[in-house]
């Protein structure tokens, strides 16, 4: 019998084993450490800012942007609504309402033409997502944000390696965020990063971060023995060095990762135009793809449960997309948004990942076929 192809799976090996041993050499394994240190530094280059935070996953660092940027109760957030509730759940922490915005039809993302629309006067920011990795509409939300005061976030939980016009994720609005987890492009099984530009807005994240103290290693070498103080009450959202050295060794692998994973997407996209009832995801020509998932819409007479269960008893794992966030019930949101509900029932996440063989490829596309037919 054919194995399992898995939805998901990290590529981790020798070089993550040996970069665990450094630290371990170090004796330093706790957070915030000189590995972290030096992770924030390459994680900079390749997203193009001068500021980045290592955290210990993206949720983290999307409630400590939203906190240092001064969100607070009574607050609106406009959020994109297609997306992990981790997204709204970090403007609920802040004791702000989240109003989330219907999407772009093709790339899912935001629909800019909607988000003017949901300003009010308690509005402070737009909190734009890169659905599966595929950066946001950033120049005419940019256009928004600065005509109406706001700032402007993006969630980039998916989008390591993405580019948008040229430019990295990462660098596409005030403040950035990503994610680590073990279903990421890259992965330290959990982990995330806050990236910016803003000098003053990283070192009040990195107090947060650290109970509302500067890191340890700030004091590392110290002749006399400092005492800080605490003056604000922070959180414990720092990655331990342990995982930041894994992150090191993700990085030097980026570039093979985000081949394979466009390689797996040329193929499916190509299958694709030859099986009925189900269409490819929309890749921008503008914006570069990471592909985190690779998720097709099924035409409306499809009944996803059933092929969902024809796919796994053939081997083939696969998944819902993600959430359309308005109609969790952790969420009073009396509006509908049809495009990202019509989506949710409609959409189905199928084999995506770098270790991904051409046999296993084909594999998917002719059990795919056969079932819908």
């Amino acid at each position: 019998m054919n194995s399992t192809i898995a939805l998901g799976q990290p590529t981790v090996g020798d070089e993550e084993l040996q970069a665990i041993a450094k630290v371990f050499e170090s004796g330093w394994l706790s957070g915030a450490g000189p590995t972290c240190q030096e992770f924030e530094s390459r994680f900079a280059q390749i997203t193009g800012v001068s500021n980045v935070l290592a955290t210990s996953n993206c949720g983290a660092s999307l409630f400590l942007g939203l906190k240092v940027l001064g969100v607070k109760p009574g607050d609106e957030v406009i959020v994109g609504d297609y997306t992990f509730p981790a997204t709204g759940h970090s403007v609920v922490w802040t004791g702000a309402t989240p109003v989330f915005v219907d999407i772009r039809p093709d790339i899912w993302s935001i629909d800019p033409a909607q988000v003017e629309a949901a300003i009010t006067p308690r509005t402070v920011g737009i909190l734009a997502v890169d659905v599966f990795g595929q950066p946001a509409d950033y120049d005419e939300l940019r256009k928004i944000a600065d005509k109406h005061g706001l700032w402007l976030m993006e969630d980039g939980a998916c989008s390591a390696g993405a580019t948008y016009k040229g430019r990295p994720a990462g660098s596409l609005a005030d403040i950035a965020t990503f994610s680590f987890h073990g279903r990421k492009g890259i992965t330290a099984g959990e982990g995330g990063a806050l990236t910016t530009d803003n000098a003053e807005l990283t070192e009040h994240a990195r107090k947060l971060h650290t109970y509302g103290i500067a890191p340890t290693v700030t004091r590392e070498g110290s002749t006399d023995l400092p005492q800080p103080s605490f003056d604000e009450a922070g959180y414990n959202y720092r990655l331990s060095d342990v995982a930041a050295a894994m992150m090191l060794a993700q990085l030097d692998r980026l570039p093979t990762l985000l081949n394979n994973r466009r390689a797996v997407a040329a193929y499916y996209h190509e299958r694709l135009k030859s099986i009925d009832r189900v269409s490819a995801p929309v890749a921008l020509d503008d914006r570069e793809h990471p592909w985190q998932s690779y998720v097709v819409t099924l035409d409306p007479d499809v009944d996803r449960g059933q092929l969902a269960t024809y796919l796994k008893t053939h081997g083939i794992q696969c998944n819902f997309g993600t959430y359309a966030s308005h109609l969790q019930p952790v969420y009073t949101f009396d509006r509908s948004l049809p495009v990202s509900a019509d989506l949710f029932k409609r959409h189905l996440a199928i084999p995506m990942h770098a270790n991904l063989t051409e046999i296993e490829t084909e594999r998917v596309m002719d059990v795919l076929a056969v079932a819908l037919k």
